[in-house]
């Protein structure tokens, strides 16, 4: 499995070649980058070649781009909606789509192998509406990311829509064979218990995002600073066939410095190997 580190741990800033740097010194073998244009803005030329040009001169793959999860540079809280291909009203369904494809077009200069998507907000119910709307974004969204070398990868979320069961059926009912899962370990242990949702998705599942909690909030801590059981849990990721990454997804409203990631990086690598 690679070991990988998602740039969101830096969402708050810039990235930039030297935080890219940072990710690597803690032993991160691939990099997911997350789409947030206050962040990685990818509508702007610049920084898309300046992070594809790092990528191409270092030994450092960029594995995955998770999908942007609002539209603006202000993570919406000047009340922008969110990025919801699943939502009710069919302009926010379009708007939704044509974001993610924006975010997509980055593939054109870096050479990704996955993006990840979200199906919905928290509050999404499952109905046949929503597995109407999913299906077609999944068909549009696949259609045009095919032809630039990206597979798809459905994130199991706090929300009906992506709860295991479902998540399978979305991906059955649309014979999406090459769409895949990125297992989210924290969602599943506020969720149904992580062995119960590896049970579930494990013939699905790609990727992982690792991050910890206290079964009470989805806080994106380092592994070790929660509850979850890294012994247990890494026993049931061992058993999933074909797991090609496990990716720290760490909250940037911890604070940690850019120079303290990497030692934090480096240990949870480490705990991760149990």
């Amino acid at each position: 499995m690679l070991r990988v580190i998602s740039t969101h741990v830096f969402l708050r800033q810039r990235l930039h070649p030297g935080l890219l740097d940072q990710l690597t010194r803690g032993g991160a073998q691939a990099i997911e980058i997350f789409a947030a244009r206050q962040h990685f803005n990818y509508t702007d030329r610049a920084q898309v070649r300046e992070i594809s040009e790092w990528f191409r001169s270092n030994p450092v793959h960029a594995f995955s781009l998770h999908a942007p999860v609002f539209p603006d540079l202000e993570m919406g809280r000047d009340g922008v909606p969110s990025v919801n291909v699943v939502h009710p009203d069919k302009s926010r369904r379009i708007d939704a789509m044509d974001e993610i494809k924006r975010a997509l077009e980055t593939a054109e200069q870096l050479p990704l192998d996955y993006m990840i998507l979200h199906l919905g907000d928290r509050e999404d119910a499952w109905n046949p509406r929503t597995l109407e709307h999913s299906l077609t974004a999944l068909e549009h969204l696949q259609a045009f990311a095919r032809p630039l070398g990206v597979g798809l990868l459905v994130e199991n979320l706090q929300n009906e829509v992506t709860a295991p069961a479902n998540n399978l059926e979305i991906l059955a009912t649309g014979h999406f064979d090459d769409i895949g899962v990125c297992l989210d370990l924290g969602h599943a242990h506020l969720g149904e218990g992580i062995p119960a949702v590896i049970g579930t998705l494990k013939e699905r599942i790609r990727s992982a995002h690792i991050h910890d909690n206290l079964g009470d909030k989805d806080s994106h801590l380092w592994p070790g600073e929660g509850n979850i059981d890294w012994t247990e849990a890494m026993r049931e990721l061992r058993t999933i066939p074909r797991l090609e990454a496990t990716v720290l997804e760490i909250n940037y409203t911890l604070g940690d410095p850019p120079e303290a990631v990497s030692t934090r990086a480096a240990e949870a690598f480490r705990l991760l190997e149990l």
